[in-house]
Order: structure tokens, then sequence, then C-alpha cells
């Protein structure tokens, strides 16, 4: 049964105070029969008494007040002037202990009080109410009354100095669990005050973790030689101070570093108590640490996972090398340079970069090999090693070898962090992007390569230049649907027959690659030698047809458009025109048409016929007509033609009414103003190769 409870008392500034305003509560509640809120009011309670001893310094009133639905206590000290400001800065070891912090994050509802003689803190915590907020901001369960928290015998009392509760441990931090263990031993022992120190081998040395009261004074050996002693005497007018080492697994270590008053001693079995709680702290640590290296763990393999995937997505060697220091910096380091190995085995600086921009000059001379050979040394041991290679001041990081497929590419550098040495785990990640860059370097390498010989290779199924003659007038526009490892199948050629006669030709062979490359040879140089022979081109294309189906590749084919230009003495040009399986060419003629309204509408010539490759028996039809000073023939692939935008393709009237309006241009003007059309039809790029040829009989110079 709950009954109304209501104490109030005044303590000394002194050490002593907190324990005893924390007993006080302890009597309240119990008394009350509101044992479930014992933990959360002493936790807090220890706060508000600690601050006033130790930044007051001034007599404290505690004033306890227990109803049926909760508590409420109120700390007041008699020093004028506001609430420390920094009491609500979430700073864990600072020597008032944690502030208002935990008060706004346990507490039901508080505030403060002020009058003329001093100021306060008050808290009120209520059963069943609003449940505190746990260190990730997510409400905790209620828990059931524990009736045995009220210490009142030897054995309740070690329970209380080594238990938590669940709930309650769950919302501390790790620096406040360990104040809240360091707090429960110095009550018991009879302590002034204490500190933690752990040292996680991480170049920091042993840093604060916990305090309590009076702690920073030398540590001195305890009695079983647990601790090493100071080699400076203790200070004259010092409090006694004792050390309990933390049982802390490897690479870590730790103490308990525990003081008394001048006036006091700790209990005789303090060493034990001491003891206790130590391995109590050590559990908390060692789980608070597995706790931060899965996290650790899942962030690095998801960075890991995320580096690979933008490093598979570049496949230029450049772009790789730049993208590799960007996903380092600042990540792992405070910089990141790429080394290559040159076609001479030589170290040259491909990509850097630096958390500081304005420190970028001096890291780029210091890597560059120039000013520092000692650097420059420990750079080359990497790239012919396989292991990590430290690098002295003023770089000062590490240097990891590039390998991928067995070869050596180069090596990664990486920079320390600013506020501490690289740590066993980020050598091992360092390690693991270095070997996933340098297969990333090597796979754009790679594509660079084979994307240079498909270009060579589509730049030589192509002319390297068009014939020029008086009159006559050749020009072509190429543009591939890749600019990668594939090769189109699409080709034109002009070939001189003699002073006054050419063959033009073009084609589109069914599919891209190499196979499609390779039968581009083929027609290419069947038709070449052909009519050099003196070959009709019905005869040619009947040749170029057997030619093809003994290929034993039925799925390959060609569409083909080819035509003896012969220049006539009237200065006309005659055409002989064959079609197998590809669209016509259009006649643009200059002059205005038969509406008066411009040139004439260009029309499509010549006969279809059937492609090559396809059939045994191939049927094609020449046809014979001239070309009048000023008129244009336009060659085409179906590239032009289909290409599309969203349903709507470029299509043969669009292509009509663009050569309308290029109607008497130069041939050159005609070629290249048809592909950027075609081109800016849409902002997709070319599914398939798009190819113009065009001849023009040039009108005589006025």
């Amino acid at each position: 049964m709950t009954t109304a409870v209501h104490r109030r008392l005044r303590l000394p500034a002194d050490y002593r105070s907190p324990a005893a305003a924390r007993a006080a509560v302890r009597e309240v509640l119990v008394e009350s029969g509101q044992s479930d809120l014992l933990d959360e009011a002493l936790l807090l309670t220890t706060e508000l008494s600690t601050n006033g001893v130790v930044h007051a310094g001034t007599d404290l009133d505690v004033d306890i007040a227990a109803d049926e639905r909760g508590v409420t206590v109120t700390v007041t000290d008699y020093r004028g002037g506001p609430i420390e400001t920094n009491l609500l800065t979430p700073d864990e070891t600072a020597e008032h202990g944690r502030g208002l912090l935990l008060v706004d994050q346990f507490a039901t509802s508080w505030g403060t009080t002020h009058d003329p003689t001093g100021k306060g803190v008050w808290f009120r915590l209520e059963r069943g109410g609003p449940p505190a907020r746990t260190r990730y901001g997510q409400p905790t369960r209620p828990r059931p009354e524990s009736p045995e928290a009220a210490a009142t015998g030897p054995a309740d009392a070690l329970v209380w100095l080594v238990h938590v509760p669940e709930d309650l441990r769950q919302r501390l931090t790790l620096p406040q669990l360990l104040s809240e263990l360091l707090l429960r031993l110095c009550e018991v022992i009879g302590a002034a005050g204490g500190a933690v120190y752990v040292d996680a081998s991480d170049g920091r040395g042993q840093r604060m973790v916990a305090r309590q009261g009076t702690a920073g004074l030398p540590v001195v050996e305890a009695p079983d030689g647990i601790a090493a002693p100071e080699t400076e005497p203790e200070p004259a007018g010092s409090a006694p101070a004792e050390s309990v080492a933390l049982p802390l697994p490897r690479p870590l270590s730790g103490r308990i570093e525990l003081h008394t008053a001048p006036d006091a001693a700790l209990t005789e079995s303090w060493h034990s108590l001491a003891q206790l709680s130590a391995e109590r702290m050590t559990i908390a640590i060692e789980n608070d640490r597995l706790r931060d290296m899965d996290r650790a763990r899942r962030s690095w393999l998801t960075y890991l996972a995320e580096a690979s995937e933008l490093l598979a997505q570049s496949l230029d060697v450049e772009l790789t090398l730049a993208l590799v220091p960007q996903l380092v910096v600042p990540r792992l380091g405070e910089w990141c340079a790429l080394h290559v190995l040159d076609e001479y085995g030589e170290l040259s600086l491909a990509a850097s970069t630096h958390a500081d921009e304005g420190a970028l000059p001096l890291l780029r001379r210091l890597l560059s090999g120039h000013d520092e050979e000692e650097i420059s040394d420990r750079l080359a041991e990497a790239a012919h090693g396989d292991g990590v290679v430290a690098l002295p001041r003023p770089a000062e990081g590490v240097a990891v070898p590039l390998i991928a497929r067995g070869g050596v590419l180069g090596t990664l550098s990486v920079g320390r962090p600013p506020d501490r040495l690289h740590a066993p785990d980020d050598v091992t990640i360092i390690s693991d992007i270095a070997r996933r860059a340098a297969l990333a370097i090597e796979n754009a390498r790679i594509h660079a390569e084979r994307a240079d010989v498909s270009q060579a290779f589509q730049r030589a199924l192509l002319p390297s230049a068009l014939p020029t003659a008086d009159g006559v007038t050749f020009a072509a526009e190429y543009e591939p649907a890749s600019t990668g490892t594939d090769v189109g199948g699409d080709f034109y050629d002009v070939l001189e027959l003699g002073a006054d006669q050419w063959l033009m030709c073009i084609g589109d062979v069914c599919g891209k690659g190499a196979q499609a490359a390779a039968l581009t040879g083929v027609v290419r140089d069947v038709i070449r030698v052909l009519v050099r022979d003196g070959r009709p081109l019905g005869r040619i294309v009947e040749l170029l047809n057997q030619t093809l189906l003994d290929q034993h590749d039925g799925y390959r084919y060609c569409t083909l458009a080819m035509a003896v230009v012969t220049r006539a003495a009237d200065g006309a040009l005659e055409i002989e025109l064959c079609l197998s399986g590809h669209d016509k060419p259009f006649l643009v003629r200059p002059g205005a048409g038969a509406d008066g309204g411009g040139a004439p509408a260009p029309e499509q010539v010549g006969e279809c016929g059937t492609a090559v490759g396809l059939l045994p028996e191939v049927t094609v039809t020449p046809v014979k007509f001239r070309l009048a000073p000023g008129d244009a023939l336009v060659f085409f692939t179906d590239g032009v033609t289909e290409r599309r935008r969203g349903s709507t393709l470029f299509g043969h009237q669009r292509l009509r009414r663009e050569l309308r309006g290029l109607a008497g241009a130069p041939a050159a003007t005609v070629a290249g103003k048809l592909t950027d059309a075609v081109l800016s039809f849409t902002a997709d790029p070319p599914r398939d190769d798009i190819a113009v040829l065009v001849l023009r009989n040039e009108p005589a110079a006025p």
C-alpha cells in the first residue's frame, strides 16, 4: 500500500552529503511503498546533490515528498546566481557529474526554483506515468516493484553494489553506468570519490571515462601491487589514493582510482569489494566494446559494398583513379594518394586528395618523389611487396600495394586520421579497398584497350578519305551506336575506278560485334576485287551472295546499295544503281518546284532487290539515270529512318523534308546537317549505327 511521506533535511557542503541524501530518499521510498522508483530516484538525487556540493559549496536543503502517485525531490543550495549552464551539456566525465542531462532523460517532469537566498532543482517520478526515454529516444517497459532494492543488510548492500536493473542499465550510456557503479562503490567502502580509466590501445593512452567526487589525485600502489606506483611523490596535503586494476582482455587495460578524505579511511574489505566492482565494470566495458565492434563491422561492410558498387560503375581509367581517394578520405584517413607503375616500372602520382584542400599542394610535393627520398623508398617497398608499409613523417600514414590478377599496378597510400594512428581494423579495410580498387583499375584498363581495338577495327572498315575530283564531290558521316567495345555493321566506301569513274557503296550487315565486323570486311573487300575485275553490278551481287552463304552462318546477311558513277561529256553524271535489300537513295534537285515554292521534293530512285547472304538466289535490277549539275544523290542506312523518339520514328517523310531544305547545298553540308537532324530528333543515344553518303554534281562556276 502506498502512503504519503514527507521529509526535509539540511546537509553540509561535504563529500558525504550525496550519500546522506540518497539514504534519505531510499528511506522515504521504502516507507511509502514505492521501491520501484528507487533506482531512478537515487541516480537523480546523486546528480543534484553532487552538483550542489561541487559547484555551490554551501549547505544543501533536500526536500523529499512522496504521495500515492510518485515522489518529488528538490535540492536547494544557498549560492546566488543562475543555474550552471554547463550542467545541461552531455559531458560524461566532467567533475560536476552528468548534469541535468540525466534529470531530463529520466524524470517524469523537472524544473528549477529561485528565491533571494538561493536556487534549486526539482524532479518528479510518477508510477504509471509517461515512461522515461531511453538513450535512443524509445520508451522503456514498466518495471515491476523491486522491494529487495532497499539495502538493509550486508547481503543487500553487496547486491546493490554490482546489480543495476536491466531496464535502467539499457537507458544508461557506458560512462553513466560506470559512474553509477563507481558511486555505489564509494558509498559502500567509504571513499570520498574516484575515477575509472581505460586504455583502448588506440594510441591515446588511458582516458578517464567516469568520475565521482575528489578523483584526480596521483595513484599509489595498492596493497597487493596491482597498480604500478607513481614515480613522483604524492603532493603534500592531498587525499590518499588507492588503485585497483580492471581485468580487461588484451589489448585493453584500465584501473579504478579511489580517494579517501583526510579524516577518514576505507573499510577493511575495500579491496575485495573494489575488485568485485572492477569485474562488474569490466563486463560493462566489454559488452559495450562488443556492441561497438558489431556496429562498426556492419558499418564497414556497408561501406565496402557501396565502394565496390561505385568502382564497378566506372570503366574509365582516369575516372576510377580519381574516384578511389574520394572514397577513402575522410573515412579512413586525412589524405589519400594513388601511385601507378609506368612501363618502366617507376611509380608516378596518379591521383590524390586531402581533407584540407589547402594542404594538397604540399602533399603532392611530398609524394612526387623529388624532395622526400625516404617516402619514395617506402612507396617503392610497398609496390614490390605484398604487405603494409608505414610512411614516415611528414606524410605519416600507410601504403599498400595495388594487386590485381597477380600483377602489381601501383600503391594506395592513406594518411592517418588527425587525432590518432591507424588501428588494425583501419589497416584491414585499407587493404581491402586497395584490392577492390586494383581490380576496378585493371578492369577499366582492359575495357579501354578493347575499346581502342574496336575503334581501330571500326576505322579500318571505313575509308580513311574519300576521292576528290573536279566537278564531283563526295561526303560521308558515320555515327556508331556504341563507342565501347562493340563494332557496328554499317559501312560505306567510294572507290576510284578511272579518271572519270567511281564506285559508291553503302551497306548494313546484320548484327554487331566481331562477327558482324568480320562479315563487313568480307563484303567490302569482295566488292573491291570484283568491281576492279570489271564485273557488272548484278554479277557482283550474285558472287557476293554465294561468298556469304559459304560462310556457313545463316543468321548473317547484308543489305547493299552500289552505284557506278561516270562523268559524261556534257557535264552530267551517269549513274548505274543496284539495290540489294537496301533503302532507295534520295535524288535531291535544286531550283523551283512544280508549285513554285522552292526546290522540288526529293524522290527515291532505284529498284529494290534481294539482300545478299540470305537466300540461294538473289534478284536485283540495276537502274540507270543522270545527275545534272547541282543535283545530289543521298544514300543512308536504316539507322536514319528508324531513329526513335518514344513511339515515333524519324521516317522517310521527315527525311524527305530535311533534304528538301538542303537542296543545292554542298555535299559536306548535306551530310553534316542531315546527321545532326537525325541525332537531335531525340536525346537518347543511337540504338543503331547511322551512316550517310552523299554524291553531288557540282555546277560549273559562273
